[in-house]
This record gives C-alpha cells, structure tokens and sequence, in this order.
C-alpha cells in the first residue's frame, strides 16, 4: 500500500489560495445585504481580512521557501524543495529527508517538531 504525503510549502500556499476564495465568497455574501448596511460592511470587512490574511500568507513562505533546501528527488530526478527534517517531493510525493539517522524509518511528520 503507497501512503501519499504532501510537501509542506504546497500546503501552505493551498491555506492561502483557499483564503483568497473565501473572502472572495464572504464579499460576495455580503450583497445579499444590501439592505441591511452595517450587515454588508462586516461581510465586505471579514471577506477583506481573508484575503488580506492570505496576502500575509503568502509572503510568509515565500519567505520560508528561500530558507529552504533544495535537493533532487530521487524518484522523480526533479530538483525540489524541503522543510524541516522530513518532508515530500513538491511532483511526486515521495517522502525525503535531511537528517542521515531517520533514513529507512517510516515517514513521520512528526520528527519535524522539536
């Protein structure tokens, strides 16, 4: 049985896309309320926050992902960035890592936290 693991910059950057379109929804809600003002302006404010939130997000690993290591999948042969002691090829979600004593150890996100 092949388990799936996903690269934790992926994931981050789904975080923050899914951001954007759940302000964009909440934005949209808030027209359903034209006749209520104060109800359309906390939709068009929480709606905005989102994406302002996601905008924040994204600036963050983006930050993270120039601190990260890049290295070649051996799976794949295509060069791919990793976070922390463990973490997943960014195409083929083969499970990698850095550090030489947790090779052959099954996969866990958990040797990551300190």
């Amino acid at each position: 049985m092949s388990l799936k693991y996903s690269n934790k910059i992926n994931k981050i950057r789904s975080l923050a896309l899914i951001l954007v379109f759940v302000g964009i929804i909440i934005m949209y809600l808030g027209l359903f309320f034209q006749t209520s003002p104060l109800f359309m302006t906390l939709f068009m404010i929480i709606g905005f926050l989102c994406i302002v939130g996601s905008t924040i997000v994204y600036f963050w690993i983006g930050m993270l992902s120039t601190k990260s290591v890049k290295v070649i999948c051996p799976t794949c042969g295509k060069e791919t960035k990793v976070l922390g002691r463990v973490d997943a090829c960014m195409f083929c979600d083969e499970a990698l890592t850095l550090d030489k004593n947790l090779e052959g150890e099954a996969f866990d996100e958990n040797y990551n936290k300190k």
